[in-house]
């Protein structure tokens, strides 16, 4: 990805080397959420993972922002930015937390509560950087 090469480049520069990550993982995130929300809407018991869905469309919505968001730099606003780092992390977790559960059954669900947990570390560090 381009996004640590994007950051660096703008006239307003700083190092942005965790905010770089949280925007990297955001997007791996959204995506996975995004494919995990279809392959549960294939299993046939969508019933069961009804709540698994809508987290994972949470999560990605979420997640798209974050990184939208962090990767403007001009007219930088640190409050929507933290708020929105904050909000990640939290979708993050509760997502992971309901595929954890699907985890055992559904190989989609593990692999997205991996991303969600790599996303919400992330999102961790850079709000507190």
């Amino acid at each position: 990805m381009h996004t640590q090469a994007m950051l660096s480049t703008h006239p307003t520069a700083a190092d942005y080397g965790g905010l770089s990550i949280a925007i990297n993982t955001s997007v791996d995130c959204a995506q996975a959420c995004i494919a995990c929300a279809d392959a549960c809407l294939a299993e046939e018991m969508v019933v069961e993972l009804r709540r698994c869905i809508h987290l994972n469309l949470d999560c990605a919505e979420v997640c798209d922002a974050t990184a939208r968001v962090a990767s403007r730099r001009a007219g930088d606003n640190a409050v929507v930015l933290r708020s929105l780092l904050q909000a990640c992390e939290v979708a993050c977790r509760q997502c992971a937390e309901e595929c954890e559960r699907h985890a055992p059954h559904h190989e989609h669900c593990r692999i997205c509560a991996e991303a969600c947990r790599e996303c919400e570390r992330a999102c961790q560090q850079a709000f507190r950087a």
